[in-house]
């Protein structure tokens, strides 16, 4: 179990639960007398402070407070060389005490919880000791050597899964059992799997991805707001989303979408959730994606449900939506008709060809500069003979400049048109805040791909149109 994260502490901006009883943690900290510490908390990326203490002489002094805390995971804090961590569970009223600050001499008495969770990260580093010790030995083992070594490695894992389930046992619907199980992510048992499937490379990658997808979260209990106060939600959330999810729009949306309508009840959660997935389709590197923002931010933010977003955040995800709605893969691209150089009309509808390459650039831009000659040469050049049209747009006003670009680079067998007077909108309706823009369009106009670089625009082409 990984948890590691640099150490930032943040003055809490988080309020604590209100309720009669508070919390009282008395602490022993010998080898920090006269020292002031923090109590903190994790909360999903960053560490908060919640309370700070002035020790004695002996290193003695009582953490305490009128309401109770998160419960999640904390930190006894001094410096970045002195800290650790320990579990806060329902139990509330109870001392710690630590003769250094490694984790091997924590004693914590009268929280159960809390002190089982000492005694975990004892076993696990006594195992991973002997995984290390092991793992040596198996370097200069001889043969019957490596198979004995082999199987006591192999029952390493097993010894895990068995700590995790006794303590689920012991400790029922608690968040000690509940942290503890969420490192449990089941894995297909191969040896049940048919022949056929075993001697298939492809169909067995298949077997595991499925598999993955179907049980990632079957421990991890992403209702419970617990987990926000701990390190262990979001990267989790972010390897579902962007490996275990296949990655594509029409895949991820119902799960996404079914993952945030379990969490509804939980604002904590809701609020991350909504505004992690809206920021991860926006920022994705996957074809598409951006289809998903759209949903997002229009079921969850522009209809007033996302609560916690302010004026000025609102104002840039309508900016966004508007940019990218009429745009998106799949959608029919929107009907241009523009000026040539010569004064003729050019209606990008009627283009007869099976696929349509819309291209929107400005001369001055550094990209374009590369971009559309190398484009114009390595895939227009070598496709438009076989099915391929460019509808390419001159996006400023400056005709002189336009036909020098024109001149300089020979780009006259495309069509290529403006729209002085920028009536059309067109800079909104194809997102042309930044250029070079292209977008590749089939027989019916509909839109199939965007974004992309030469290279993938020659592979495209290569694939579509030979």
């Amino acid at each position: 179990m990984k948890y590691f994260l640099p150490i930032f502490l943040f003055v809490l901006s988080i309020s604590s639960l209100s309720n009669a009883q508070g919390y009282q943690i008395q602490i022993q900290l010998e080898s920090a007398p006269n020292k002031e510490i923090y109590l903190a908390h994790y909360y999903i990326g960053n560490i908060f402070i919640d309370d700070t203490l002035q020790l004695d002489a002996g290193g003695s002094g009582i953490l305490k407070g009128d309401s109770l805390l998160h419960q999640g995971l904390y930190k006894i804090y001094l410096d970045d060389k002195n800290h650790f961590d320990f579990l806060l569970g329902a139990d509330q009223t109870f001392s710690i005490s630590n003769k250094t600050f490694a984790t091997n001499s924590i004693q914590v008495n009268d929280a159960g919880e809390s002190e089982e969770f000492v005694k975990y990260m004892g076993f696990l580093n006594n195992l991973k000791k002997e995984g290390a010790e092991l793992k040596e030995k198996l370097k200069n083992a001889s043969a019957d050597e490596k198979s004995k070594i082999k199987n006591q490695l192999e029952k390493l894992t097993p010894s895990l899964h068995q700590y995790w389930k006794r303590i689920e046992n012991e400790f029922p619907n608690s968040f000690l059992a509940k942290f503890l199980m969420s490192n449990n992510v089941p894995k297909l048992d191969e040896s049940a799997l048919p022949t056929e499937i075993l001697q298939n490379d492809s169909l067995l990658l298949l077997a595991r991805f499925k598999y993955q997808q179907k049980h990632f979260w079957e421990n991890f209990d992403y209702t419970d707001e617990r987990f926000l106060y701990t390190p262990l939600l979001k990267p989790k959330m972010e390897t579902w989303f962007t490996k275990v999810l296949y990655q594509n729009y029409d895949s991820v949306h119902p799960q996404v979408f079914e993952f945030i309508e379990n969490v509804r009840p939980q604002k904590r959660i809701f609020q991350f959730a909504t505004s992690f997935f809206l920021n991860s389709s926006i920022n994705s590197n996957i074809m598409g994606m951006d289809a998903l923002f759209v949903d997002l931010a229009k079921t969850y933010y522009l209809s007033g449900e996302a609560f916690w977003a302010t004026d000025e955040s609102l104002k840039k995800i309508k900016e966004n939506v508007l940019f990218f709605e009429s745009n998106l893969i799949g959608k029919v691209a929107p009907n241009l008709t523009f000026e040539s150089v010569d004064g003729e009309f050019f209606e990008l509808h009627k283009i007869e060809k099976k696929r349509t390459c819309v291209l929107i650039y400005e001369p001055n831009c550094s990209h374009c500069k590369v971009f559309v000659p190398q484009f114009y040469t390595d895939v227009y050049q070598k496709y438009k003979d076989k099915g391929l049209e460019v509808f390419a747009i001159y996006s400023m006003d400056n005709k002189e400049e336009w036909i020098e670009f024109l001149e300089k680079h020979k780009l006259w067998d495309w069509i290529n048109v403006w729209d002085k007077d920028h009536a059309s909108r067109f800079k909104i309706l194809y997102d042309a805040r930044k250029t070079p823009g292209i977008y590749v369009l089939d027989e019916n106009k509909k839109i199939i791909a965007k974004k992309m670089t030469v290279e993938q625009l020659e592979h495209l082409m290569e694939s579509d149109l030979n």
